[in-house]
C-alpha cells in the first residue's frame, strides 16, 4: 500500500534536550477526561453553570466552541481556569463535523442533547489515532431507552420525540463514553434505569456528582451498577473537576523515568493505585503528602510488566509511559494492551530513539538499554506525544517532538511545566515538515 505524502510549513514541535533530572513541584489541574463531559452536562439544564479548576487545553477549546453552535453562551477565564455555560431554553441539536472530527470526546453531548431537546445530530467523531473505539454500546443503549437511531450522511442521529423511558441497559464492556451518554440521557427519562456493567473510573464518578447536584437521582455512584430515577427537569450548578489522575501520573513517570523528585500537588494516589504499585515495584518512592503526593525516582528504573485494563486496572493512556520507562530500565519487560490496538504506534517512534521493542499482537517486548539517542519523533495522540518528551527527556542530544497540537489537548503548557522542573525543553516551529 501507498501512503499519501503531505509537506507542510508551520508545524509546531517540542526541542528536548537530553540530560535533565526533574525536581521541584508542578500543580495537576482538573481532569480532561471530566471537564469536557461536565462540559457537555451543562446542556441538560437552562442557565448558568460553572466549572472551577478547569485545563487550560486544547480540547476545552473545542469543547466551548462546539457548545457555541449549539446556542450557548461560553465564557473561558483560561487564567483562573473557570469556565460558564449559559444554557438556552431551546438549545441546538446538531453537532458539525469539523469540531467533532477534532475530539471524538465531542461525542458526549448525544446524551445530553437526546434527553433535553429530543433530537441530536452529531457528526461522527474523530480524535485521536489509537485505535477503533466503536459507538455500538451508545447506539444499542439509547435504542433501549427509546430513542430512533441511525447514521444518515456521516452522523449519528438519536431521535426521541416523545422523550426517553427507563430501562435495564447491559454493557458488553464497561465503556466510558457509553456509561456517560446513557446516564446523561437517562436522568430525564421517564422511569427508572439501571447501567450494569457501567464504568467505574474517577471522571464518571464526578460527572455523576455534577448530576446529582444539579437534582438528578443517581444511585450505585463508583460502583459497576448505577441506577438512575429520571427527573423532569434540572438546574444548573458551580462544580469542581476532579484532579487529572493522567497528568498527575505523567509527572510521576517524568521522575522515576529521570531518576528526579518531583512534588505533585493536587493529585490523588486514591485514583491511581496500580499506578503507584508500578512505580514503586521499578524502584520509585511514593509518599502521600498534604495536598498531593511525592515521587522519587530510582538511578535507573527497574523494567516492569503491565497489562492495561479498565479502572481501576492500569490505565491504556498510560500505557506509552510504561514502555518510555522499561525503554531505559534494567531488565526486560512484557506491555500488554487489552484496550486500543492502535495504542503500539508510539513504538515505531521510541524505537527512533533506540528503544528496543518487539510488538507481537497486543504484547510488547521491551529490553531496557542504558540511554537512549535523540531523533525527530512524531506525536501520533495526545499520550504518544507527552511520552516522546520524557524519552527526550533521556536521550543523548536533541529531540524534535513533532505534532505538538496533540500534546496541547490534554496538557496547558507542557514545555512551561518541564522547564519549571529544570529541564531544557521548548516550543519551536518547524519550517517544512512532511507527514507520511
Amino acid at each position: 500500500m501507498v501512503r499519501a505524502v503531505r509537506t507542510i510549513d508551520g508545524v509546531e514541535a517540542l526541542r528536548v534536550v537530553g540530560g535533565a533530572r526533574l525536581e521541584g513541584s508542578v500543580r495537576v489541574p482538573g481532569a480532561k477526561n471530566s471537564v469536557l463531559k461536565l462540559m457537555a452536562a451543562a446542556l441538560l439544564a437552562e442557565g448558568t453553570s460553572t466549572l472551577v479548576d478547569v485545563p487550560d487545553i486544547l480540547d476545552v477549546r473545542i469543547m466551548a466552541e462546539l457548545l457555541r453552535r449549539l446556542g450557548c453562551g461560553v465564557e473561558h477565564d483560561r487564567a483562573g481556569g473557570v469556565v460558564s455555560i449559559d444554557v438556552p431554553d431551546e438549545p441546538s441539536h446538531r453537532a458539525d463535523y469539523d469540531l467533532v472530527r477534532a475530539m471524538r470526546a465531542s461525542i458526549c453531548v448525544l446524551g445530553p442533547l437526546v434527553a433535553r431537546c429530543g433530537r441530536a445530530d452529531v457528526a461522527l467523531p474523530g480524535g485521536d489515532a489509537i485505535g477503533s473505539r466503536g459507538l455500538d454500546l451508545h447506539i444499542s443503549g439509547l435504542s433501549a431507552l427509546g430513542a430512533n437511531v441511525r447514521v444518515d450522511h456521516g452522523y449519528l442521529v438519536a431521535q426521541a420525540p416523545t422523550g426517553l423511558t427507563g430501562t435495564t441497559v447491559r454493557l458488553d464492556f464497561p465503556s466510558v463514553g457509553a456509561t456517560e451518554n446513557l446516564l446523561t440521557a437517562a436522568v430525564l427519562a421517564r422511569g427508572t434505569t439501571v447501567i450494569d456493567n457501567a464504568a467505574r473510573e474517577p471522571e464518571i464518578v464526578d460527572l455523576c456528582r455534577m448530576l446529582r447536584r444539579m437534582g438528578a437521582t443517581v444511585e450505585g455512584v463508583a460502583t459497576s451498577t448505577l441506577r438512575v430515577d429520571g427527573v423532569t427537569k434540572l438546574h444548573p450548578v458551580e462544580h469542581r473537576v476532579v484532579p487529572d489522575r493522567i497528568v498527575a501520573a505523567t509527572w510521576a513517570f517524568g521522575a522515576a523515568i529521570t531518576g528526579g523528585d518531583v512534588v505533585i500537588r493536587n493529585g490523588e494516589t486514591g485514583h491511581l493505585a496500580m499506578v503507584v504499585d508500578k512505580l514503586e515495584a521499578s524502584g520509585a518512592a511514593v509518599s502521600e503528602l498534604p495536598d498531593g503526593f511525592r515521587v522519587k525516582g530510582p538511578a535507573r528504573p527497574r523494567a516492569i510488566d503491565v497489562a492495561t485494563l479498565p479502572y481501576p486496572g492500569f490505565p491504556t493512556d498510560l500505557q506509552p509511559f510504561v514502555i518510555a520507562l522499561d525503554a531505559i530500565a534494567d531488565g526486560s519487560a512484557m506491555v500488554t494492551e487489552n484496550l486500543f490496538e492502535a495504542r503500539f504506534r508510539f513504538v515505531q517512534e521510541i524505537a527512533r530513539l533506540g528503544a528496543q521493542v518487539k510488538v507481537d499482537g497486543h504484547h510488547a517486548l521491551v529490553r531496557g538499554v542504558p540511554q537512549l539517542s535523540a531523533a525527530p519523533v512524531e506525536a501520533s495522540d495526545i499520550r504518544a506525544g507527552a511520552a516522546l518528551v520524557l524519552a527526550g527527556l533521556v536521550a543523548e542530544g536533541e529531540t524534535i517532538v513533532a505534532g505538538a497540537q496533540h500534546v496541547d489537548r490534554g496538557y496547558a503548557e507542557m514545555d512551561v511545566a518541564l522547564r519549571a522542573l529544570g529541564a531544557d525543553v521548548v516550543r519551536v516551529v518547524l519550517p517544512e515538515y512532511t507527514y507520511l
